[in-house]
């Protein structure tokens, strides 16, 4: 099998042609470092070392070789997002007072990875501290979205989206607080899931708030996502595509669908239609409460932020604590956290309005949308992943959608907000390219715990959709 047809492999197909001994782990990382290296300008990987890899698909060669039992992910190189602790290489969270730091030990969920035969690829780059949906970040440098590179990929895993969209592995680690796994999967055209919260252990990654973070993959077919659930979640049972036929659709138009992009509405309106053919009934009805989801994620958010980087960075063993890391945050994420999230910040949240977004607010509209599942008896949410398309590399102001100034984070996270506040599966499907070349997105969203069923749908209407055309890589 030659390089060109090794990168377009799907993770599962990869693993099984390496079982069976029809390419081996170690011509299969050097067709993947071949393409990082021809990617080098999306600016995907903070870290990445060839020689390790090459070493670790070796010894994955040799124990096929030997009769070893081979896991179901033997051989296959996984990119990491770089706020992930990888034992042995460095891990930044892409902040300047980490780099070069080497946790001593795994995180769980990369544990379970590499239990079950996969090899860390290198780790990604990110928007600093996880907190912001461009990845442009100042001291690593800005990831470049591989449709258009002069466009944000999203964030805040950037790295990973890129490098998952241009071919350089199947298959990555991401992680979501306010959708920095389904931001990046919708704008750079694969597909992305956010489990329940709590589904996928998150000890040893950089944190924002326990109540939202969580772990979770990129890749370019569900068949992958599922094949990430199984190693992690350790329920192994096949997932096949569901029924579309009767599959009950919800969609709330007042507030996922209200002042969206044209060409956006377009392509996700065309997606409606096609899954309707295909037997899905749309069935329209207003969620209660959306509208206060954005001001409770933010309070929760912004509170949580600094207590749990000063613990993490504790229980990690890194070598600074939080005052010493802070001290060279770039500048961009610094000015937010000096307004809304340091002690005694001007904006920062008391602890009354802190303790009611978190007690009453969010409960009530997590009981309100368990409502709206099994009241209107709907299988699955179907929304637009984000209301425009990707926007310029250095553009963080208002965003002009159709004559209306809409804020940048409205536009790109208004949507993501109310399925991670609170704690609902998601998953990130492309539906399409915009007259541009941009990927348009929809997000599949499940009742908490319904994670299985989720990814089974997932197969269903990607089956109906259909993956985008590979970018191409430019410079």
């Amino acid at each position: 099998m030659d390089r060109a047809a090794m990168i377009e492999l799907s993770a599962t197909a990869a693993v099984a042609a390496m079982r069976a001994g029809e390419m081996s782990a170690l011509d299969y990382a050097e067709a993947l470092l071949a393409r990082c290296a021809a990617g080098a300008g999306l600016n995907a990987f903070i870290t990445l070392d060839p020689e390790a890899v090459r070493t670790a698909a070796r010894t994955a060669d040799a124990h096929r070789a030997a009769g070893g039992v081979l896991g179901p992910l033997h051989g296959l190189p996984i990119p990491v997002k770089d706020s992930v602790n990888t034992a042995g290489i460095q891990t930044t969270v892409g902040t300047r007072a980490l780099r070069g730091w080497i946790p001593a030990r795994d995180a769980t969920t990369i544990a379970r990875l590499k239990a079950a035969g996969a090899i860390v690829l290198g780790k990604t780059n990110i928007h600093e501290l996880s907190f912001g949906w461009t990845s442009s970040n100042l001291e690593f440098g800005a990831v470049r979205n591989p449709y258009d590179p002069s466009r944000i990929p999203g964030g805040s895993s950037g790295g990973t989206a890129a490098a998952i969209a241009a071919r350089m592995a199947p298959l990555g680690v991401a992680e979501d607080t306010q959708g920095s796994i389904r931001v990046p999967a919708a704008l750079c055209g694969i597909t992305g899931f956010r489990p329940t919260t709590g589904r996928y252990p998150t000890d040893g990654t950089a944190p924002i708030t326990a109540l939202f973070d969580q772990i979770g993959s990129h890749a370019r077919c569900v068949a992958d996502l599922a094949l990430f659930d199984a190693v992690v979640s350790g329920e192994e049972a096949p997932i096949e595509p569901a029924t579309l036929s009767g599959l009950r659709i919800g969609i709330d138009r007042n507030f996922f669908f209200a002042g969206i992009d044209a060409e956006v509405a377009a392509l996700v309106e065309a997606a409606l239609t096609r899954l309707a053919a295909a037997g899905a009934v749309i069935v329209e009805a207003p969620v209660p409460g959306l509208d206060g989801v954005v001001p409770v994620a933010m309070a929760i958010q912004v509170h949580d932020v600094v207590p749990a980087l000063e613990r993490y960075l504790a229980d990690s063993g890194a070598p600074v604590d939080f005052k010493a890391m802070f001290a060279g945050v770039s500048a961009d994420v610094a000015d937010v956290f000096a307004q809304v999230a340091l002690r005694g910040a001007p904006a920062a949240i008391t602890e009354d309005v802190y303790a009611a977004a978190r007690d009453a607010a969010r409960p009530a509209l997590q009981r309100a949308m368990a409502a709206w599942f099994a009241d209107q008896r709907i299988d699955v949410m179907l929304l637009p992943a984000t209301m425009v398309a990707a926007t310029p590399v250095g553009d963080v102001g208002n965003v002009d959608i159709g004559g209306t100034s809409v804020p940048f984070a409205t536009a790109i996270a208004r949507n993501i907000t109310p399925g991670s506040t609170l704690g609902l599966p998601g998953l990130v499907l492309p539906c399409g390219l915009t007259p541009g070349g941009l990927p348009v997105a929809i997000e599949l969203d499940g009742p908490a715990g319904g994670d299985r069923r989720l990814l089974a749908i997932g197969m269903a209407v990607e089956a109906v959709l259909g993956p985008l055309p590979a970018p191409v890589l430019r410079g």
